[in-house]
């Protein structure tokens, strides 16, 4: 169904050709410009420094709208806000770490996607649930996910703990948690654990990884049916078959290799 769905998607008709898009007539926030919405408090991926939203999804925005001739303008809000920022006409696109799914799918376009990663738990390391060799061993935990996300889908219907996940409204309230003993683990994608092991959480360990429900794809979203979709996902495509994509992954995330695997 979802690869359908993104059949679908990227067979879009698109203003002008496919990587030298003519945004004159498309309608945009500002002409000439690609205004994207991200939620800038999700490091390794997108935060701040500087007064600037810096990472992954933003250094592969920027390339992405220099493929499509356009400049790249952030917004940076919250992350609840971004469809219906979207939807009203204050952003043209977001990219801030959204997994393909087919309930988003109906609210808005996807563009081919630009990531894939698996869900993981992240323990302190003298918590009982450190050395959790199953998903089954991970049952009496209380979680700490960010709300809206696919984090708390994977919890309530791949782990189906006992006890109800505590929701934080972003994900630096989601590391606080965990670190002042709020929660028994959290659950984030694999890239970030290793970034919150690495430099937020150094008592933290990877207790393991699993896929995530309905997908673990991500990409870029535009409004339904907007005729930019087609020449957004014709970029992507272009930025990985160039290897340009690929160094801004190098850049931005460690390698995933070795995280034990849950079941």
């Amino acid at each position: 169904m979802l690869r359908g769905i993104l059949a679908a998607l990227i067979a879009l008709p698109c203003a002008g050709a496919a990587l030298a898009a003519d945004l004159s007539s498309a309608t945009l926030v500002e002409k000439g410009s690609l205004t994207y919405g991200v939620a800038a408090s999700f490091a390794p991926f997108e935060f701040q420094k500087d007064s600037k939203p810096v990472g992954f999804d933003i250094d592969m925005i920027e390339a992405l709208s220099k493929k499509l001739g356009a400049e790249a303008k952030p917004m940076n809000m919250d992350f609840q806000g971004l469809i219906p920022a979207l939807q009203s006409g204050r952003i043209d696109i977001i990219n801030s770490a959204m997994y393909i799914n087919p309930k988003r799918a109906e609210q808005v376009d996807f563009s081919s996607p630009y990531y894939t990663a698996d869900q993981a738990v992240v323990a302190l390391n003298d918590s009982d649930y450190a050395d959790a060799a199953s998903l089954e061993d991970l049952k009496g935990a209380t979680f700490g996910v960010q709300i809206g996300t696919t984090s708390l889908d994977a919890v309530n219907e791949v782990i189906q703990p006992d006890n109800d996940p505590r929701v934080f409204q972003n994900s630096n309230d989601v590391v606080s948690a965990l670190k002042q003993r709020q929660v028994d683990a959290v659950v984030v994608d694999t890239p970030t654990a290793l970034y919150l092991t690495a430099a937020q959480v150094p008592d933290g360990t990877i207790v393991g990884e699993f896929p995530a429900p309905g997908g673990d794809e991500w990409g870029a979203l535009l409004a339904k049916d907007s005729s930019l979709t087609g020449c957004v996902s014709a970029a992507v495509d272009e930025l990985k078959s160039s290897g340009e994509l690929d160094k801004i992954q190098q850049q931005w995330i460690n390698s995933a290799g070795g995280v034990k695997e849950l079941q």
